[in-house]
């Protein structure tokens, strides 16, 4: 597989069948460079069923997302359709003469996201109202003629499943329209409507067909406009003309999709355009409402085994908010890190439901074994075992397995607690002034992964706030905190469960209990929840207690708040502890946030600049392999011009540089120094560098300039 040729290039050659048949196997992704092929095939086959879990959840989400603004759209629809299928004259004096209905949806700037949208929303269309639904883009519609083209094509080429008697008919009249140009015309659509929809009329005494007994005897006849910013004014004013003169004889709607503000529809087009038609506003779901329900159902769930770490999760919500607000990238990006830590982390085996894990932990090799000994997690576990078992644990993998059984369930038991509680301090916190601890549950979730959350000056501000906070206020927020709680199956959440419902009742009762009656039954949390406490916890509750009694009375409402905050702060400490302080969190949380960040936040501007300045990183060939500092005179072309133009000031002499290129291909082809050739400028050179800078000043590298004729200005700074 080699080839010559009289300057550098790139040929590519295809692969055997051999090779297309190996790489096209995703098993060998994962099986490569693994022990045991059959813990590698189990892999592949947990990562398979979570890859299709977020993707059918997801789809889940959007269609339930998108069901209010959908079904308004088929309203819309279906009502002005039905009144161009009373008569025409009553379509004409509803829709005010010429008017076309037009329906304009504003789905937000996350434009990555549209896509699925209409694609629901065709096929809603489709499925209830009309087979005649066309969506066009502006960078196929540069000019009316296309858009005309595309419009007819799309809609004389749909399959409308007409009868055998009918499909010649619908033939002869496709034919022309695909074959010659001049034909694209609504005149022309016209004809071909008039005649398939000859299919949806009853004749007394006949059936409709199944395929047609839902659909009007006129169908509408629906043009989707994917972005309507990126059309063509112009454009779009002539298509909208025309369409308008033919209403009277076709039932036309219009879908825009607006991106940024229904504004748009008034910059783009005139009075005079504008009142042809008849708009509706319909307003989407924002993309961070769409975002929160994402995380909501995918990342905050015990029934989903894998997790992420703070960091990766900081990385997707940071490319969500600060580059293309698109919840599709987020979930590309949350499928591409269960990818990477199922190929990369062998014992994510272990990350799947609680009874596969368990029977997944008898299989482990003794390989496995000792990866989760090198575990950090198992060795901080082991450090705090007796020596006795630290013997066992470093010498009986029996022993491992074992203890790897008990330690899953605690994780899996430390998620079962881990979310409810988080969910209830962000109910609490969510309607703070300045959100302290953020306004949305995936901020305060970051935060709890990272650290301790209580430690930090913004959980201490939430408190005090907490503490200010009015009766109905705070009984509303302990409501739905205890709402949060039912839901859990979890022993532990069902016992915090009825002490906020006692906290509840008192709150009722409030008015009939005494401050010397609370004080009685005031119990402290720590013993409450059978928790551990420490020297500096204890010095800080007593002296809570003894400034409480230096300060003026309190209130029995401001006691019992009190209390109730104690205990909050108590279900906080004890289970919103980082899951780096869990055992075996290696196994279902993926931390390689450089990684995802490479994949995902591409930086072209580093790669074209390692690729030019180090050439073997990306060719890997040996003869351009050269030690720090240095460049190989074997280099591509461009690689040299590139080279060589770092070494020169803001304007580059174009001679001058041919000259210097033409001395170091010449050194690279082995030829003499002395000899009367050597860095001649021929025709071949010549044309070389021609190339390798037309290529540099395409990359904006360099410019020409008009302050010198033979001089190009450099657009770049610095060295290599």
């Amino acid at each position: 597989m080699a080839t010559s040729s009289v300057s550098k290039g790139c040929f590519v050659f295809k692969p055997s069948s051999k090779m297309r048949k190996k790489n096209s196997n995703v098993e060998d992704y994962f099986i490569e460079g693994s022990d045991d092929g059959e813990i590698a095939r189990i892999r592949v086959n947990i990562c398979q069923r979570l890859w299709d879990m977020t993707k059918s959840e997801t789809e889940m989400l959007q269609d339930e997302l998108n069901k209010k603004i959908l079904d308004s759209l088929l309203e819309f629809i279906k009502k002005c359709a039905s009144s161009f299928q009373s008569q025409v004259n009553d379509w004409a004096s509803l829709m005010r003469a010429s008017e076309i209905p037009t329906a304009a949806l504003v789905l937000g700037v996350n434009v990555p996201d549209h896509d699925m949208t209409f694609h629901s929303l065709s096929e809603l269309l489709k499925q209830s109202v009309t087979p005649f639904v066309v969506s066009v883009q502006a960078k196929e519609c540069t000019a009316l003629k296309h858009l005309m083209q595309k419009v007819l094509e799309r809609l004389i080429g749909v399959d409308v499943s007409v009868d055998d008697d009918d499909d010649e008919d619908g033939g002869q009249r496709t034919a022309p329209v695909h074959q010659k140009r001049v034909h694209c015309s609504l005149s022309s659509l016209c004809d071909w409507y008039s005649s398939v929809t000859k299919k949806y009329e009853v004749s007394p005494g006949k059936k409709r067909t199944s395929m047609a007994k839902d659909m009007l005897s006129k169908p509408p006849i629906v043009v989707i406009f994917k972005d309507l910013e990126a059309f063509s004014p112009r454009v779009l004013q002539d298509f909208i003309v025309i369409c308008s003169r033919y209403i009277q004889k076709l039932p036309l709607m219009f879908i825009f999709g607006i991106a940024t503000s229904p504004s748009t529809i008034q910059h783009m087009l005139p009075h005079s355009v504008s009142s042809l038609l008849c708009i509706e506003l319909f307003q989407s779901l924002s993309c961070t409402q769409h975002l929160a329900t994402v995380v909501d159902k995918l990342v905050l769930n015990t029934e989903f085994p894998f997790k992420l770490s703070g960091k990766v999760l900081q990385v997707l919500v940071s490319i969500f908010l600060y580059h293309d607000f698109s919840v599709r990238n987020f979930i590309k990006g949350l499928q591409l890190a269960l990818v990477e830590h199922f190929h990369s982390q062998p014992l994510s085996v272990l990350c799947c439901p609680k009874k596969e894990a368990l029977d997944h932990t008898q299989k482990l090799s003794h390989q496995d074994v000792e990866r989760i000994r090198q575990l950090p997690s198992f060795m901080r576990y082991v450090e705090n075992q007796e020596p006795q078992k630290q013997v066992e644990l470093l010498t009986n993998d029996e022993c491992v397995k074992e203890v790897c059984k008990i330690l899953l369930k605690a994780l899996r038991k430390y998620h079962k607690n881990y979310y409810p509680i988080l969910r209830c301090l962000h109910t609490l916190t969510s309607s703070l002034p300045k959100y302290p601890l953020g306004k949305q549950i995936r901020e305060i979730h970051i935060s709890c992964l990272e650290k301790n959350v209580w430690e930090t000056e913004e959980y201490d501000s939430a408190m005090q706030l907490l503490r200010l906070m009015a009766r109905d206020e705070l009984v509303a927020l302990l409501q739905k905190c205890v709402v949060i709680l039912s839901s859990s199956k979890s022993k532990t959440m069902k016992a915090a469960l009825g002490q906020l419902q006692k906290y509840l009742a008192k709150f009722d009762q409030l008015d009939t209990l005494s401050a010397e009656e609370l004080l009685q039954e005031a119990v402290l949390p720590e013993n409450d929840l059978q928790k551990k406490t420490d020297l500096f916890q204890l010095q800080k509750t007593l002296l809570e207690r003894k400034e409480t009694r230096r300060t003026k009375k309190m209130t029995p409402f401001e006691l019992l708040r009190n209390q109730f905050l104690e205990f909050v702060d108590s279900l906080v400490r004890a289970h919103l502890v980082p899951p780096e302080s869990q055992p075996l969190n290696e196994v279902c949380y993926y931390g390689s946030s450089g990684v995802l960040r490479r994949h995902l936040n591409a930086t072209p501007r580093t790669s074209i600049q390692t690729a030019l300045s180090h050439p073997y990183y990306y060719l890997q060939h040996e003869g351009l392999k050269t030690d720090s500092g240095t460049f190989s005179n074997a280099a591509p072309d461009i690689c040299i011009v590139h080279k060589l133009h770092l070494e020169c000031g803001r304007l580059i002499n174009l001679f001058d540089w041919l000259e210097a290129y033409s001395t170091v291909v010449s050194a690279a082809e082995g030829k003499d120094p002395d000899s009367s050739d050597y860095g001649k400028v021929d025709e071949l050179k010549h044309a070389r560098f021609i190339q390798a800078v037309s290529e540099l000043e395409f990359l904006g590298f360099v410019k020409s300039t008009k302050m010198k004729t033979d001089h190009v200005a450099r657009l770049t700074w610095g060295g290599c």
